[in-house]
């Protein structure tokens, strides 16, 4: 038996699944997941020493890739000044202050430590601003496992084929409002029916938990008029596309500016750190300035405030987000050339360093369309893939990622694993 395969074993007895979150199940293409032992650059090793090259990149974080050296003397450094304060540190303040020169829209923040904090805390706060208590979102976007947010979720509520979430009562989710992504009418006739009462609407700006799903030309800027219109707030969860898409997160790229914004992992460069923010205004409901109460212990820990701080000098220097995103528009071009030559229905797009595919012939807007996709393709793919040296996400329904250390001779060597295994469906 291979060690992962005998880890993996008592891993069941331990874990529900065997593991810490679901999708690293691989229940959704099927088969055993791999242990990992250790990571350099794009590479993922597992304990009996196979290589593969990783586009998880830990679902999107790590834009410089793995185990990088500016982040390790970081981490080395603080640590040696300790890791856990429970108290402010001047760390906070100069990631923050960097945070804000990318994304403009952040004139006041708080450091969480996850995604999911951070979006369950941001629609506190919208709901506290504005006196309303209901929230728009989009079937398919995933915005962490908090309960009102459980709704048409993505991501590994997709990807398992769970409809709802058992233990979610039904009065959490009661002023939920879910509608379909790209659809501005179903959005403006949510507003004519609850005029007054929504308080925030909230999005992913491009999706990454149902696959890669870009916004229509004027979805984004329909949301805003609509919710400037209304008196609504309207929030960005920019957790995967923040210094993903561009170094100002889609709000920069598609030049729409959100009353609120989430950003999670890269800007602890990996580490559990997560932020919430906007307005000036808005922000200044919380706690101790306000009646919203927010708090957290290891809010802005000194390790992943430096270790962001790290990833994000590293990445904003001239040439390497550019480079990166060159290489993931010649990673998905030749994905699809590939799939054109052996006759298989594929779409594939990408935006900054962000990248998804589905097979289907497209285009797909929504998470309808990408339902449709061939799911029983893609768990061919997926392991012959990896029989190839490649580790593409478990699941039909999530984003990829590239990073600083995806070399062009990566990319080549991930094009001739595409190759042969497109030849083999």
């Amino acid at each position: 038996m291979s060690r992962s395969k005998d880890v993996f074993s008592q891993a069941l007895n331990l874990f529900p699944g065997g593991v810490n979150s679901p999708v690293r199940s691989w229940r959704s293409v099927g088969g055993e997941p791999f242990i990992v032992d250790r990571a350099e650059g794009p590479y993922l090793f597992d304990l009996d020493n196979n290589r593969y090259i990783d586009y998880l990149c830990s679902w999107g974080p790590l834009v410089l890739g793995h185990a990088p050296t500016a982040v390790k003397e970081a981490l080395i450094a603080q640590l040696a000044c300790g890791w856990s304060y429970g108290a402010p540190a001047e760390p906070e303040m100069i990631l923050a202050k960097t945070i804000q020169e990318h994304v403009p829209a952040l004139e006041m923040m708080r450091f969480t430590s996850s995604g999911t904090e951070a979006v369950m805390h941001a629609l506190r706060v919208a709901r506290g601003f504005t006196g309303r208590n209901k929230v728009v979102k989009f079937d398919g976007c995933y915005h962490g496992a908090s309960d009102a947010l459980l709704a048409k979720a993505g991501s590994g509520v997709a990807t398992l084929g769970l409809p709802d979430c058992a233990g979610v009562i039904p009065s959490v989710v009661a002023d939920t409002l879910t509608v379909p992504f790209n659809d501005i009418g179903a959005v403006e006739s949510l507003f004519k029916s609850y005029p007054d009462t929504i308080a925030v609407v909230v999005l992913e700006p491009v999706i990454g938990n149902s696959g890669f799903i870009p916004p229509k030309s004027d979805f984004l800027a329909g949301l805003r008029e609509l919710t400037s219109r209304y008196g609504s707030l309207l929030c960005f969860d920019e957790v995967m596309t923040g210094f993903r898409v561009s170094l100002s997160g889609a709000q920069g790229h598609f030049g729409v500016r959100p009353d609120l914004v989430t950003l999670g992992k890269v800007i602890g460069g990996g580490f559990p750190v997560g932020l919430y923010g906007g307005r000036r205004d808005i922000m200044s409901v919380v706690a101790p300035l306000g009646p919203v109460y927010q708090a957290g212990t290891l809010s802005g820990n000194p390790a992943g405030m430096v270790a962001g701080l790290a990833t994000i000098g590293e990445w904003t220097k001239p040439g390497v987000f550019d480079r990166t995103a060159q290489a993931t528009s010649n990673l998905v071009a030749g994905l699809s050339e590939r799939a054109r030559r052996f006759g298989i229905p594929f779409t594939a797009q990408s935006l900054g360093t962000m990248f998804g595919f589905f097979f289907h012939p497209g285009p797909i807007h929504s998470y309808d369309d990408a339902k449709r996709s061939d799911t029983e393709r893609f768990k061919k793919f997926f392991h012959l893939m990896l029989e190839h040296g490649v580790y593409m996400a478990p699941s039909a329904f999530e984003a990829g990622f590239t990073s600083a250390a995806h070399t062009p001779d990566v990319i080549d060597a991930t094009l001739e694993a595409a190759h042969e295994s497109f030849k083999q469906l």
